[in-house]
């Protein structure tokens, strides 16, 4: 007996926002929200499938597939071509800007549009379920897809940021770029993408969110028409068995760049569905009261000369990692590190500063509600709701609106130790033979 259709309202009870879940038959969750006088449509199509999700299995499988790093990027790449022409063409007629990316958790194809949404939709849900692989174009992907790596091998940013996460992870392939080397791409093969393919491009594995001048009845006409219906496979991706101990406290290498960078990461214990999401919101405001603009430590940075307004913060987690990262320029990256592991110890003594966080909390929770009324964030903000596991797209307003100092305060005492880090740092090339470093 097929699975039947259901639409749910969901409604923030603080703000009064509401949005429509759908539980596809075919197997697909979408979320809707109609925003009136809204004149552009926003829609994001995403597989639960990053580069982390090299090892998995399904319920057809004995044992678990190993896949090459950097196959999940691979794939999105070649999606965008089909047996006829480039899909950038399709959609250059109907006048939307679209766009795809790869992150380390996710693959997710998405357009923006005034006009011709639903056609641009019919076009998203189309070549995403339409893979095209070859032998002779996966052997022309290749080379491009070098290319891109060699690229990136190259970029300071990238190269501090994967050194900073090679620091802290022993066995998570979260430490792995996202593209793979040349060396594990060369191992991709037509296969191999449609093995992928078929097993985290199932509709049970994905989710589409629109936004904007849009109406349900029409993104659920489009559904019915183009969805096709499949099993679910009770996918399952597995991770290596990582230690919460670090591999190094510090990694220095030489580029091209004009200023030394540095990328400093906290190791913390990762967490799963709404405990992420309720964990991320305290690691957020923790680190903005400990580093924004209005905290004694950037000042005091700032006054020093040791950093400048490039320097900022972030919370990077997923399947199994959690990290807490601040980044920017600096003449002395150590003296940096020590000032910042210094303000975590003193705020684990004596709590983060009450008036702070009281500024935080109301300019975050602020942002939230100017988000909700901006049709790009709202699509997103419902796509990662649903790849997050929350229970809704509006439980982050919902946990700031009842967030205390005290639950900030227990995650800087619980969560945050100051010793689980990794330095990475990026001096001018020139600097190697004058100063005698060794690059570690």
């Amino acid at each position: 007996m097929s699975k039947k259709t259901t639409k749910t309202i969901i409604k923030s009870t603080i703000t009064g926002d509401t949005c429509i879940k759908i539980d596809h038959s075919s197997g697909l969750t979408i979320y809707v929200d109609e925003m009136e006088d809204f004149s552009t449509t926003h829609a994001l199509f995403a597989a639960k499938y990053g580069s982390i999700n090299t090892k998995f299995k399904t319920c057809h499988d004995d044992d678990y597939c190993t896949v090459p790093e950097g196959i999940a990027h691979f794939l999105e790449h070649k999606l965008f071509e089909n047996e006829d022409c480039d899909v950038f063409n399709l959609y250059a007629k109907t006048g939307a800007n679209a766009n795809a990316y790869t992150s380390f958790d996710r693959t997710c194809y998405l357009f923006s549009c005034s006009d011709h949404y639903k056609e641009s939709l019919e076009i998203l849900l189309s070549f995403v379920q339409n893979p095209y692989f070859t032998p002779e174009s996966v052997q022309k992907e290749l080379g491009i897809i070098g290319q891109e790596i060699q690229m990136t091998n190259d970029d300071p940013g990238w190269i501090v940021l994967f050194n900073m996460l090679r620091g802290l992870y022993h066995n998570h392939p979260v430490k792995i770029d996202i593209a793979g080397t040349e060396e594990s791409i060369a191992q991709i093969t037509d296969t191999l993408l449609y093995r992928c393919y078929n097993t985290f491009y199932n509709l049970h594995n994905m989710v589409l969110s629109v936004a904007g001048n849009c109406k349900v009845d029409e993104v659920l006409e489009i559904a019915d028409k183009l969805l096709k219906p499949c099993e679910d496979l009770s996918l399952e991706s597995v991770f290596p068995d990582e230690p919460m101990t670090i591999v190094k406290h510090e990694t220095v290498e030489y580029a091209a760049v004009g200023t030394t960078m540095f990328s400093l990461g906290f190791k913390c214990a990762p967490k799963d569905g709404f405990c992420s999401t309720k964990a991320r919101t305290e690691a957020y405001l923790a680190i903005q009261i400990l580093a924004n603009a209005s905290s004694e430590l950037y000042r005091s940075l700032m006054d020093d000369g040791l950093i400048n307004n490039v320097f900022a913060s972030e919370i990077f987690n997923g399947d199994g990692y959690f990290t807490i990262i601040f980044e920017g320029e600096s003449p002395d990256p150590n003296t940096v590190k020590d000032r910042i592991i210094e303000a975590i110890y003193n705020a684990k003594k004596n709590g983060l500063d009450k008036e702070l966080f009281d500024e935080v909390l109301k300019s975050t929770y602020g942002e939230m509600i100017i988000d909700t009324n901006n049709v790009g964030s709202m699509a997103n903000i419902m796509l990662n709701a649903h790849l997050n596991g929350d229970a809704s797209p509006f439980d982050t307003i919902k946990l700031l609106s009842k967030m205390t100092i005290d639950d900030v305060n227990r995650f800087v005492c619980d969560e945050i130790d100051p010793q689980l880090y990794s330095l990475s740092i990026v001096k001018n090339s020139q600097n190697r033979h004058a100063e005698g470093d060794v690059q570690q």
